[in-house]
């Protein structure tokens, strides 16, 4: 894998921390304050997510060196959608990011490999950048199906995406979300990899060797000093510690 070599200088770590629906006003000044007056490695990019309700908020507290991203968006620019936004409202609100095709998203509210396709492809053309997740169930893992159910996630997206320069994967096995749990330093490199080598094969090398690929799964102080060791983990997309000081270390491991 030559190819990963050559590009692997040229890939600016990302760490994103996926506030899901926690949060007020006044948690979420005390945690920008915080991360305002942290000292932040410049080499890595920063991108915060509220719930929607608070990314103007948000956006007006945070420091230039912290970004804020949308954690959904629908993939139709308006029209009678009860509770949905468009990504038109998040480009609206200079939001340039959105996280697409969550678990949570997949799993609780049903949402389709086919609409997060779409809603990828709507976002990157409204000139929102994108953070698709992808990942396998804990049963798809112990029938040996990984690959099968990302590569499934990864063909229903691919064909919307005009810009790779726009786009961040972010691998996230279902069964260590939340659960305490977290793939091995091993395990997330390895699928890292064959993700990598699957867009190279299917997509182009340059591509595979530019784009940021991302883990995501009870990523903590703890642990995240060992996967951001891996060739293949460019940052991480993280959840419960990205509300705590924690995340500030787990930020600065990618360094």
């Amino acid at each position: 894998q030559f190819w990963v070599f050559i590009f692997l200088m040229g890939r600016r770590s990302f760490v994103g921390g996926n506030w899901k629906c926690n949060g007020d006003k006044e948690s979420i000044r005390k945690l920008l304050g915080l991360l305002n007056g942290a000292s932040l490695a410049e080499s890595v990019e920063v991108v915060v997510s509220p719930p929607t309700i608070y990314l103007d908020f948000c956006q007006s507290f945070a420091a230039s060196n912290i970004q804020v991203a949308a954690q959904n968006c629908h993939d139709q620019p308006k029209g009678a959608f009860t509770g949905a936004i468009s990504a038109e409202m998040v480009k609206d609100l200079d939001i340039p990011f959105v996280i697409l095709g969550h678990s949570e998203r997949r799993s609780v509210f049903g949402e389709s490999d086919e609409l997060i396709g779409n809603k990828v492809k709507h976002a990157l053309e409204v000139g929102i950048k994108v953070i698709l997740c992808i990942g396998e169930q804990l049963e798809d893992r112990e029938a040996d199906k990984t690959m099968e159910v990302v590569i499934r996630q990864l063909e229903a997206a691919v064909p919307g995406i005009n810009n790779w320069d726009n786009v961040v994967i972010a691998y996230e096995p279902v069964w260590a979300i939340g659960t305490g749990k977290t793939a091995s330093p091993e395990q997330a490199q390895e699928v890292h990899e064959k993700i990598r080598a699957w867009i190279s094969e299917k997509v182009s090398a340059d591509v595979a060797g530019g784009v940021r690929i991302i883990y995501g799964g009870s990523v903590k102080k703890a642990n995240c000093a060992d996967l951001a060791s891996q060739a293949d983990i460019d940052g991480f997309l993280v959840g419960g510690a990205s509300l705590i000081p924690d995340f500030v270390d787990i930020i600065n491991s990618m360094a």
